[in-house]
């Protein structure tokens, strides 16, 4: 077969190449079931065949005219599947977070015009119910788990014949490469949603310059739990597809754990603030030891905090080292399912201190970034160990370009760049120079090929004396602690900069009952007098790796942890820093009183 143009011509690759057993799999009613390619292909026509039968049409193909059908669903089979069913016949698919607010739900299937929504269960039928009386374009609201009173989505299969699959092959053969293929609507940190446009060159190309960049091995599986409405976990998928890796969706973010030992997963892609509470749990298991395994466990971890890579670290470290991998690491390789090749992050800055432990434990964390705008990857650290270094998120990949501009702002050229925003010229122009999108972070090129990300453009601050404060390595650093659990620091127009924290519980209350403070709820003990000295004291001993502006001066302790369903984080776990600033305006307030 020649090179894939589109991304439903992963069916027909697969088919040709090597079909396999499991390319999808989930667990159905407690059991994993799998879904071979031939019944992924076979499913995939019949649905397009149904929709094509519901009236569902591509128009002219221009992005006005084609029609949209929108899914709020968790990872599964099935949403893959009607990915590439609404794919091949010209519709578009416009993704959505099962989380999002009604009041974005509504105006986001209002600005797209959906016709038809699918949706995972119950309680997000009941969501969309609410708002269809208002989107006069919605007609129908189809359901993956059967729902009382609600049209399943297998009725859509069922309406497939025989000379509306003919209809499916004439229409998918006219599809180009330079074709829209999806509208994905960014929460972002701020404003209404704005709908992305992306390509089928836009994100295969992506998918193609992946390629040389992680591994692939016989029969691998790959584990899928970050949301596929964001475009990471899509466009990875589409390179697991492409490498003929297997996927197996996590039944929630609660089993990830029992889900990793059960698939034995080659790789899997995860967020930083995922990767931090897998480590945390880590922890907490060492700090039950005692005597001597309570020794070797810190000895390890100790040894893994100072691991370089591309750099000899001498005979008698590497002895230690294959020593902690045999006694200690091997366990929390276990615990991983014992067969990961490495683990992709992104979505937000990772703290390098995590990556070094992992690596040094034989689980390489590969750092990339980029942005729903370029679909997404820009730079990815490699799985050869010549192309990553630490503390940066890799190398540009293939065809894609980066220049810094004059105060820092990393902008990018490439395939990969996106359509522009849907109906709004205004704000693509805006983000746009000419063939340049500019990214909103901050950066530098490390030794000429490593791109480094120093900080978000939208969060640096001001202080009231003039000096500029970039928060995020400042609150990275402090998160290393194991009394931190979240951190935001502020200082906007301020005289000094402070923080508001957010202490790890569990740990704090561990270290409470030795000072003899038994059960205290979260609000009693933050209030402790001996609780803000140990942070006072944890807070200097980290002042020292800052300069003298950056330093913080004070903090406020809080009860409670920032979430999505709280409204301080967005589903891709970055803070909504406008809105804790409003939230905790109090807190922040007492800082500076």
């Amino acid at each position: 077969m020649t090179e894939p143009k589109r991304l439903f011509d992963c069916l027909q690759f697969h088919l040709e190449k090597k079909p396999l057993p499991n390319m999808l799999a989930a667990k159905e009613n407690g059991q994993w079931k799998s879904y071979s390619t031939q019944d992924v292909k076979t499913t995939v026509d019949k649905l397009s065949a149904g929709l094509l039968n519901l009236g569902i049409q591509c128009g002219d193909m221009t992005a006005e005219s084609r029609d949209k059908i929108a899914i709020l669903s968790k990872n599964r089979p099935e949403w893959i599947m009607l990915d590439l069913a609404v794919q091949q016949i010209g519709a578009i698919l416009a993704p959505i977070y099962p989380t999002i607010s009604v009041q974005d739900l509504e105006f986001v299937l209002h600005d797209a015009q959906v016709k038809m929504v699918f949706v995972n269960d119950e309680e997000l039928f009941h969501k969309v119910l609410t708002v269809k009386d208002r989107v006069p374009s919605l007609k129908e609201i189809y359901t993956f788990e059967h729902v009382a009173n609600a049209r399943h989505w297998k009725e859509v299969v069922t309406l497939s014949s025989e000379e509306a699959q003919q209809k499916v092959q004439s229409i998918a053969a006219n599809i180009k490469y330079e074709d829209l293929a999806t509208i994905i609507y960014t929460s972002g940190t701020t404003g209404t949603p704005k709908g992305v446009m992306l390509s089928h060159k836009n994100i295969l190309s992506n998918v193609m310059a992946c390629y040389p960049c992680l591994p692939a091995f016989p029969d691998m599986k790959a584990l899928s739990f970050l949301p596929l409405n964001h475009i990471f976990e899509r466009m990875i998928s589409y390179f697991y597809l492409y490498r003929g890796i297997s996927i197996y969706y996590a039944e929630s973010m609660d089993t990830i754990g029992e889900n990793l030992k059960e698939v034995r997963p080659g790789m899997f892609t995860t967020v930083p603030r995922l990767l931090e509470k897998v480590y945390d749990r880590i922890m907490a298991k060492g700090a039950e030891l005692t005597g001597i395994k309570r020794k070797l466990f810190y000895w390890a971890h100790d040894l893994a905090t100072r691991y370089e890579i591309n750099k000899p670290m001498g005979f008698s470290y590497n002895l230690q080292l294959a020593l902690a991998n045999k006694l200690i690491f091997s366990k929390w390789r276990e615990g991983l399912g014992n067969n990961l090749k490495c683990i992709v992050s992104g979505g937000a800055a990772c703290q390098v201190r995590l990556i070094r432990i992992f690596t040094a434990a034989k689980i390489p964390v590969l750092e990339g970034y980029g942005l729903t705008e370029t679909s997404p990857v820009i730079s990815v650290n490699r799985f050869e160990e010549q192309d990553r270094k630490f503390g940066t998120v890799g190398p540009l990949i293939d065809q894609v370009e980066v220049k810094i501009a004059e105060d820092g702002e990393i902008l990018c050229k490439g395939p990969n760049v996106m359509m522009g925003y849907y109906k709004r010229p205004d704000l693509t122009a805006e983000e746009m120079s000419g063939d340049w999108y500019h990214t909103g972070d901050i950066g530098m090129m490390a030794d000429d090929k490593y791109l480094k990300i120093t900080d978000r453009k939208k969060e640096l601050f001001k202080t009231s004396g003039g000096k500029y404060v970039a928060p995020l390595p400042i609150e990275n650093k402090l998160k290393e602690s194991i009394y931190i659990e979240q951190i935001m620091v502020v200082g906007s127009e301020r005289k000094f900069v402070g923080a508001l924290i957010i202490p790890a519980f569990p740990t704090l209350k561990d270290w409470a009952r030795k000072q003899g403070m038994q059960d205290l709820s979260n609000e009693e003990l933050i209030k402790q007098p001996k609780v803000h000295e140990l942070y006072r004291e944890l807070i200097d001993s980290y002042n020292k790796f800052f300069n003298h502006v950056e330093q913080i001066k004070k903090f406020e302790l809080l009860p409670q942890e920032w979430s999505i369903e709280t409204g301080e984080m967005t589903p891709k776990l970055s803070l909504k820093r406008k809105v804790v600033m409003e939230k905790y305006r109090s807190s922040i307030e007492h800082i500076y009183s």
